[in-house]
């Protein structure tokens, strides 16, 4: 049996907050052939992930510390939705069916998330990423770019 509990959670934000990129990944699947890929991921303030779409698979994020926001995009790169997810407030997760363009942005220190994808994984296969949105390398554009979506959100509330 596999355990989630605080020591886990601690160790990998502990280690997310280290990484340069600000999040960190702990894999309960035992390889990428596996039909069900299932992780841990902690995510610390201003972590990128680039906006991007799975073709054929479902994601499944749940919540399980901290507070971050889904952000759903249409295909010239507009937020047609956002989701705040808080287990303190009542937001706990999403389902983001397949050919939906996301990304999160994460708002607390020690966010760390669940996620669930369908199976195998193989790199670079079944992703797309938006041609719209800058590349993780282009620091100085994720930088502004990533402040554009904190100021959109506050537009949309």
């Amino acid at each position: 049996m596999k355990s989630i509990n605080t020591e886990l959670l601690n160790r990998i934000s502990e280690e997310a907050i280290k990484n340069p990129r600000k999040r960190m990944n702990y894999n309960f699947h035992e390889n990428g052939e596996e039909l069900l890929q299932r992780m841990l991921n902690a995510l610390e303030p201003g972590t990128y992930l680039p906006p991007h779409r799975h073709t054929e698979k479902v994601e499944v994020f749940l919540l399980l510390r901290g507070k971050i926001q889904v952000l759903l995009f249409d295909d010239s790169g507009e937020i047609i939705e956002v989701k705040p997810l808080n287990p303190i407030s009542g937001g706990y997760g999403v389902e983001i069916p397949a050919g939906i363009w996301h990304t999160i942005m994460v708002e607390d220190s020690g966010s760390v998330i669940y996620e669930i994808k369908e199976g195998p994984y193989v790199p670079g296969v079944g992703v797309e990423f938006a041609s719209w949105a800058p590349k993780p390398e282009a620091i100085k554009d994720v930088e502004n770019y990533m402040d554009s979506l904190n100021q959109k959100i506050k537009n949309l509330k």
